[in-house]
């Protein structure tokens, strides 16, 4: 059930919670996360609204968003604590604020805990059923008149936080299961003993007590402290992380004891750890995939450039053949400069064909074409693969080798992603070369049928050969040994030979390099 803005229903029997926030939709998503578990929802849109009811209606807890024009949140919290009326009702804070210093400023003003925007609906769950738990024992221990010595021993019992009972000089009156279990100190050792020079041990270690002092606060001047991140201390000396809540008794509205509300942080800081790592990874990985994008957009342009060049090729072609057949009206065709001039125009000619044979290629290789499989010469395949290598094989001083069966059977394969695959394979392998002594060699690119279902493509390389822990990482996505590599090259190639139902795998050379191999399947 809920309540709407400046409306109280008269039932005292179930919690009432508030829920403070300017956005609509906040509230909306808070009322479909609370409703049907039994409480009473209150909504105020803002500061001034939320102090009216909460001083009417006495609610439990109040859900308190802290950017809100006008009274912002800390301006409500600090005035809801200043006042005796309010000053139990338990505030948790909703906001999108992640600095430290603004949670230190909200837990200064009173609030027991924070809830980060977008928030989870089982977070939400989570932290008002737990902070409900404190409240509900904080309001029996804080009554005089409610016979705390018959109930505490089953309320304390059943709560996984630790609880300390502490009398007016900070000595322990009473401790339960969990409070026990965490330090290691029995009950019996527990009790009477004085809870901060126990933490601090036997030499009264000066460094522990910046984490015990909230608790001396609160006896001493009678406010309720909350802590959440500190350490306590176990009965062999070793610490563990916690969050706690410190709540004064008061007898004739002086201080006269505390109760200690702890929780053992240790598997929420591990948690808070690999959520920092997993993000860290994430933003390196989104780097990666952002110099992916750019690649991306640099072969979209170098498919436009060479479709540009192509145009002044054919152009250059088409004069040097005009020039030459100028040429041949010359009369004296046994001049020497006639001769030169069409030896020259000759030569353009051939070049410009040559230069516009390997655009074609470029422009083949880099346009992206629907994914089609056809049947397909393997043998012309492996040549235009090895005819766009050729540029690199020149700049590395090396040579392509291949070596193909006899009459190879056609594949059914989609020949550009093929290529890609086996172009990649090849670069790798002329890179891997570049700086050995065994770069004489060359690559290798054999064919064979493989199974009597496949044929079998090996691309040899001699040289650095893999790392170590090539066998489990190689295809993964980002891994690398390249000092500016992507590490994507071998997992997308691994990816294309599956997708069309070939293998791809690899093998350490015996005398030094690496063996990459994949299949395609034979056409039916």
């Amino acid at each position: 059930m809920y309540v709407a803005e400046n409306t109280v229903e008269s039932s005292e029997d179930v919690e009432r919670i508030l829920l403070v926030d300017d956005n609509p939709t906040n509230l909306q998503v808070l009322l479909q996360t609370l409703s049907g578990r039994g409480y009473k929802l209150l909504i105020a849109k803002n500061g001034e609204s939320a102090l009216r009811i909460a001083h009417k209606a006495k609610p439990a807890l109040v859900l308190l968003d802290i950017m809100m024009p006008g009274m912002d949140g800390y301006e409500v919290c600090r005035q809801l604590k200043e006042d005796p009326q309010s000053s139990n009702i338990t505030v948790i804070f909703l906001s999108a604020l992640d600095d430290t210093k603004d949670k230190v400023r909200g837990l200064e003003t009173g609030a027991v805990d924070f809830i980060s925007k977008p928030f989870q609906s089982e977070e939400v769950i989570a932290r008002v059923e737990t902070q409900l738990k404190i409240h509900r024992l904080e309001q029996a221990l804080s009554a005089r008149n409610r016979q705390l010595e018959a109930d505490k021993a089953r309320i304390l019992e059943s709560m996984n936080e630790g609880i300390f009972g502490l009398d007016s000089r900070g000595h322990i009156t009473f401790a339960n299961a969990a409070a026990s279990q965490m330090t290691g100190w029995t009950l019996d050792h527990l009790t009477n003993r004085g809870l901060i020079s126990l933490m601090l041990g036997e030499a009264g270690d000066e460094a522990r007590s910046q984490h015990l002092a909230p608790i001396q606060d609160t006896l001493n001047q009678g406010v309720s402290k909350s802590v959440s991140d500190a350490l306590f201390w176990t009965k062999d000396g070793t610490s563990f992380p916690v969050s706690y809540s410190c709540t004064p008794i008061m007898e004739d509205e002086n201080p006269n004891g505390a109760v200690v509300v702890f929780t053992d942080i240790t598997s929420k800081r591990r948690g808070q750890a690999a959520l920092k790592k997993a993000l860290d990874e994430l933003d390196t990985q989104k780097e990666k995939l952002t110099h992916v994008s750019r690649l991306s957009t640099m072969g979209e342009m170098a498919a436009g450039f060479a479709h540009e060049v192509n145009q002044p090729l054919t152009a250059i072609s088409n004069y040097a053949q005009v020039a030459k057949r100028m040429i041949g009206r010359v009369e004296d065709k046994e001049n020497d400069v006639y001769e030169s001039l069409y030896e020259a125009m000759d030569k353009i000619n051939t070049q410009a064909r040559r230069a516009g044979d390997i655009i074609a290629r470029i422009r083949s290789f880099v346009k992206k074409p629907d994914h089609v499989l056809g049947r397909v010469d393997p043998v012309k395949l492996l040549n235009d693969t090895v005819k766009l290598a050729e540029v690199d094989a020149r700049n590395n001083s090396m040579e392509i080798h291949m070596e193909l069966a006899p009459e190879l059977p056609e594949v059914k394969v989609d020949p550009v992603q093929i290529q890609q695959v086996a172009l990649n394979l090849i670069r790798n392998g002329m890179e891997a070369m570049r700086d050995q002594e065994t770069r004489n060699i060359g690559v290798w690119v054999k064919a064979e049928v493989f199974e009597d279902r496949f044929v079998k493509v090996s691309v040899i390389d001699r040289g650095y050969g893999l790392a170590e822990d090539a066998e489990e990482k190689l295809f993964t996505p980002f891994y690398t040994t390249k000092s500016d590599g992507m590490g994507i090259g071998l997992t997308v190639c691994h990816s294309i030979i599956q997708s069309h139902g070939g293998r791809m795998s690899f093998q350490r050379h015996s005398e030094g390099g690496t063996v990459f191999e994949f299949t395609m399947p034979i056409a039916v």
